[in-house]
Formats: C-alpha cells, sequence, structure tokens
C-alpha cells in the first residue's frame, strides 16, 4: 500500500479551545509588535484565523473574524472595519472550502490558501483606497505570499498539541 509522503497514520486528538485562543493571540501579539512597516511580513493573524478555519470551523468563524479584525483596527489605528471586513470575508471562504483544502496534502492546501490570502490583502487594499489613501505598490501582496510559504511550518507547529500520545494499550493497534 504506497501512501503519499504527506499523510499520518496517526489520530489526531481533539484541540483544546484555549489553545486555538492562546495561538490567535500570540499571532495578535506578534502583528501588533513595533517592526515598522515592513512590506514582507506576513499577517500573522489573518493566517492561524484561515488555519483555524480550516481545521475547526465549528470553534472559530465569522464571529471570531470579526473580533480579531476590529482589535487590529484599533491596534494599528487604521480605518475602522478594515481588518474586520477581511477578516469575517477570509473566514467565510476558509470555512466554506475547509472539507476540500483538508483533502489535500500541504502543497496542496498552500495553493489554496494562496487565493485567500490575497484576497483579503485585495479588500484591505480596497478599503484604503476608498478612504484616499495611495496605492502602496505592488510588493503590498508579497506579506501574503510568504504567510502562504509559511502554511506548512505553521500546520506543523499548531497541530503539535493534538499529536501528544496518549496511553499506549497493547490490546488496541491504534
Amino acid at each position: 500500500m504506497n501512501q503519499p509522503s504527506f499523510s499520518s497514520r496517526r489520530i489526531l486528538r481533539p484541540v483544546r479551545p484555549w489553545f486555538i485562543w492562546l495561538s490567535l493571540l500570540v499571532a495578535l501579539v506578534v502583528n501588533l509588535m513595533p517592526l515598522g512597516r515592513a512590506f514582507w511580513l506576513p499577517d500573522w493573524v489573518a493566517l492561524v484565523l484561515c488555519f483555524w478555519c480550516v481545521r475547526e470551523p465549528l470553534r472559530v468563524g465569522m464571529g471570531s473574524a470579526f473580533v480579531m479584525g476590529v482589535v487590529m483596527d484599533v491596534g494599528y489605528g487604521s480605518l475602522m472595519g478594515q481588518h474586520a471586513l477581511a477578516y469575517v470575508l477570509l473566514a467565510y471562504a476558509a470555512t466554506t472550502f475547509s472539507r476540500r483544502i483538508l483533502w489535500f496534502g500541504p502543497l496542496r492546501q498552500s495553493l489554496h490558501v494562496l487565493p485567500m490570502l490575497v484576497g483579503a490583502q485585495c479588500v484591505m487594499l480596497l478599503v484604503r483606497l476608498a478612504g484616499d489613501a495611495e496605492f502602496p505598490g505592488l510588493e503590498y501582496f508579497a506579506g501574503a505570499l510568504i504567510a502562504t510559504l509559511l502554511w506548512h511550518p505553521i500546520s506543523f507547529v499548531l497541530l503539535l498539541p493534538q499529536y501528544r500520545p496518549e496511553n499506549k494499550d497493547e490490546n488496541r493497534p491504534i
């Protein structure tokens, strides 16, 4: 039986809700760190939010995305609702396509995530342009491309607590 290299024979344990919220909080803190306006920095909240909307669509959804977006708007001092709208649309797309995305390996998952992250960036850009901002250039989308490249490592790190070994029972094969 030939199995692809990305599959795992291990059964994932259920994710704990506190870990989901801790990972979103860490992503929020990393986003709000004063690192300057570097165009290459990914939107960590969007990436982690997209991951949890794909993996746990019943626990993390558009309500969580709206709250995180409002916090980002306040933290950045940007036009109110800009991140909230982008994150809600991102969460909607991620939950809509979650069952499809989970069928694929990490590389193909990242190819599905790329248009969602770029779309969220486009929504934020359109809101800024409607508020009389200048076009920042095509390098504005570099963060979404880098976030797509980080999809597999972030997936691995966020799934690590679910791989904890349980007490092994010699009578059960799983």
